[in-house]
């Protein structure tokens, strides 16, 4: 899907990351039950609607919420994902070459042609299109599969690009959690990537679907069968205190000390948000 960027410049002092670690751990402290705050205080409320999608807002803390039952699938960032002949694990047409003027936010392009996509000249994905995220590793060179987040081994969740303009709603490099309401399973993610403006909240990388326990996920068909309510927990500024890169271990145990501060998926699980 077309990745527009939206990133913004890493905190390199350590003073500012103390701040925000401070910041962001201290609300969740202020409104926990061993602060002695109220029952009230601790409710999730609701807090902003985004095509059709009530978010909530977890304990003033900058977390939120949501759950939906819709999905799609993202390959992009996957060395993988395009082929000329067609033959990745999207269609050609979902990066928008050759027809469409945004298939330069999804392709990279060639050097030494920017009218054409590059090519991988050797490796396992010789000849494939090299894809791209929002999100990127900024050290590797552009043309380098190890700049951006593959989308079959890296769980991740895409903003579309309206969304993502939101006030407080997150940004790149931010992790959360997602969990199958319906099966119990959990994985940690991080935003990686921007998508079209119309979409609704749900497009997921190929291993976020997976871990969810997705079968024979494809971008081209979905998941073999509908994965039933996901519920998503955001945290917002997540990224100055564990910024990109990460491994994909590092992701989960992220996510779950953030879930874990937070006060963990037990204390979402009021009428009206998940029934």
């Amino acid at each position: 899907m077309p990745a527009f960027f939206y990133g913004d410049v890493p905190l390199e002092s350590a003073g500012i990351r103390l701040f925000f670690l401070g910041l962001f751990f201290g609300s969740l402290l202020f409104f926990s039950p061993e602060a002695g705050a109220s029952t009230d205080a601790m409710h999730i409320r609701a807090w902003k609607k985004y095509r059709g999608t009530q978010l909530y807002a977890l304990n003033e803390s900058g977390a939120y919420c949501y759950v939906t039952g819709f999905m799609t699938i993202d390959a992009d960032g996957a060395p993988d994902a395009y082929h000329p002949r067609d033959e990745g694990l999207d269609m050609l047409k979902h990066s928008g070459y050759p027809d469409k003027m945004w298939w330069k936010t999804v392709l990279v392009t060639d050097p030494a042609d920017r009218q054409r996509p590059f090519v991988m000249p050797e490796g396992p994905y010789a000849g494939y299109y090299l894809s791209m995220t929002a999100l990127k590793n900024m050290k590797k060179a552009k043309t380098d599969p190890l700049r951006y987040v593959d989308a079959s081994k890296v769980p991740y969740i895409v903003f579309p690009v309206t969304f993502a303009r939101k006030r407080d709603v997150g940004a790149l490099g931010d992790f959360g959690v997602a969990v199958n309401l319906d099966t119990g399973m959990k994985s940690g993610f991080v935003v990686a990537d921007i998508g079209p403006e119309r979409h609704k909240l749900g497009e997921v990388s190929i291993a976020l679907a997976e871990l969810l326990g997705g079968k024979n996920v494809s971008p081209r068909t979905g998941p073999e069968k509908p994965l039933g309510r996901i519920l998503y927990i955001v945290f917002p500024l997540s990224r100055h205190l564990y910024p990109w890169p990460q491994e994909r271990g590092s992701i989960q145990s992220i996510a779950d000390s953030l879930l874990s501060s937070a006060g963990g998926v037990e204390r979402l699980m009021s009428p009206g948000i998940v029934k």
